[in-house]
């Protein structure tokens, strides 16, 4: 072991001063700013505790940030947190965090069914933490209504995103209009659909000529080629 990592050793697990509650209130104040924006209800963060034989060197500015492996959108349930000293001294250290997270969720309301094209009154809001429900767990109406079931649901249990698909408008065989779109000039012809298609989605067609063509299916079941104004 070098001498420098033996100095720095010493600094942090010898130095007569304790781990200050300043560094944990920064750390809770750097965790609610990240959520502030971007996670609905009532918010509980709580920071540490820390290894009652940790010492580090006193120190007046401290900078939290999030790990390279932890997403601001991954922030609920416990976490760990990186905090470093900026000055006098310089150290970095993982703080634990336990991050509640009281909000509405959406979940079914009654038995449905695969393949259900959901309306409002399929839907429930059910109170609960973020932090002890799947990530993908859904909380905005929109974010549902409209989409269609992969699997079935039992009264209760919530929806979460990979469980919905968006509603085919397009399928295999279909007479299609075909909306061509370009600079200064929008154009139409009549098709036949090759392959089946959500809206976004890519859209094959076949013209009366025989020439096949690809565009992005829209909500009404027409395919929009090329998308210049």
């Amino acid at each position: 072991m070098n001498a420098f990592r033996l100095l720095f050793l010493c600094c942090v697990f010898y130095a007569p001063s304790v781990f200050a509650d300043p560094a944990l209130e920064a750390v809770e104040a750097f965790v609610r700013d990240e959520l502030a924006a971007r996670r609905p209800g009532k918010i509980s963060v709580r920071a540490g505790p820390l290894d009652a034989r940790l010492r580090l060197p006193e120190c007046a500015s401290y900078q939290a940030y999030l790990p390279n492996n932890l997403d601001a959108g991954r922030l609920a349930g416990n976490v760990n947190v990186g905090l470093r000293c900026l000055a006098p001294a310089r150290w970095n250290i993982f703080v634990p965090v336990k991050i509640a997270i009281e909000t509405d969720y959406l979940a079914a309301a009654v038995a449905l069914p695969a393949g259900r094209a959901l309306q409002k009154t399929d839907l429930a809001l059910r109170a609960g933490d973020l932090g002890s429900l799947p990530a993908t767990v859904i909380t905005r109406p929109e974010q549902a209504i409209g989409k269609v079931l992969k699997v079935a649901l039992e009264p209760g249990q919530a929806l979460r995103q990979e469980l919905l698909v968006l509603p085919v408008v397009i399928r295999p065989g279909q007479p299609v209009r075909l909306v061509f779109r370009g600079a200064g000039f929008t154009a139409a012809n009549e098709g036949r659909a090759l392959n089946q298609a959500s809206e976004g989605q890519v859209a094959q067609a076949r013209t009366a000529s025989g020439t096949v063509v690809s565009g992005i299916a829209q909500a009404d079941g027409t395919i929009l080629v090329g998308t210049s104004p």
